[in-house]
């Protein structure tokens, strides 16, 4: 379900594609998580597009609080497209929906008959604690220590993260990644840096969860993993690289 939920959340994206003015950072894109649900910033009318967790569904949420669902389970990449093309129109967007992504994600198998299955429920219940928990630590850090940044998940990555700074010449990005080459699992992610530039930490070799080669951070495994020894993590490392800046 992982992969069906990545692939599902590019129907947020490319409504946010086609209906909000572009932001060159493309943070227009980016996605909010709120009640188990994925949700757009607003389109130009006031209304979202989110993609609910718990009934694999996506919901046409109007300004006034009304929602319209559409469940996917058995649905088609063309199903959803109409759906999303024509709800838009109702709720008098004039933009057109057009499924198009200017940037690629891994496993893109859709084309107008990929049919959408609901295949393992539990694994959706995993996917929604990942998230919460990510949403929690991430909030306890910033909130505790007076950072600002909101906390978003961008399509592309699929990552849940924020972005702060601490001074002129040091700034975190933190967040929690999906599995790939790095870490096969869902993990924290903490990296320092300096303008563009990562910021070397003082004696890297020895420090635990370390990474130092084409990426630079610091990254733990969710597995196993509570609230607390998360937040831990996070503000260690954190730490480090404040120690780490002249």
């Amino acid at each position: 379900m992982r992969q069906t939920m990545h692939l599902t959340a590019q129907y947020l994206a490319t409504a946010a594609i086609s209906f909000i003015e572009k932001k060159a950072d493309d943070s227009h894109t980016n996605l909010g998580w709120t009640n188990h649900n994925l949700v757009t910033h607003p389109f130009p009318n006031g209304d979202k597009l989110g993609l609910n967790y718990e009934n694999f569904s996506l919901e046409w949420i109007a300004q006034n609080g009304n929602k319209e669902h559409f469940l996917l389970d058995g649905k088609t990449h063309k199903d959803i497209v109409y759906w999303i093309s024509l709800t838009s129109i109702n709720n008098g967007i004039t933009k057109p929906y057009s499924y198009n992504l200017h940037y690629e994600i891994p496993n893109n198998i859709i084309e107008n008959s990929y049919q959408f299955q609901l295949a393992q429920q539990n694994e959706l219940s995993q996917l929604i604690k990942n998230r919460d928990l990510a949403l929690d630590v991430i909030s306890n850090v910033l909130q505790s220590n007076n950072y600002k940044s909101p906390i978003r998940i961008w399509p592309h990555h699929f990552d849940t993260g924020a972005f702060f700074y601490i001074n002129e010449n040091l700034s975190i990005g933190i967040g929690m990644a999906m599995p790939d080459t790095l870490i096969n699992d869902f993990y924290f992610y903490i990296s320092g840096y300096n303008g563009h530039d990562s910021v070397d930490i003082i004696n890297p070799t020895s420090h635990k969860n370390y990474y130092g080669d084409s990426w630079k951070g610091f990254a733990l495994s969710i597995k196993n993993l509570n609230k607390e020894a998360a937040i831990d993590f996070c503000k260690t490392a954190i730490n480090t690289y404040k120690k780490s800046i002249k």
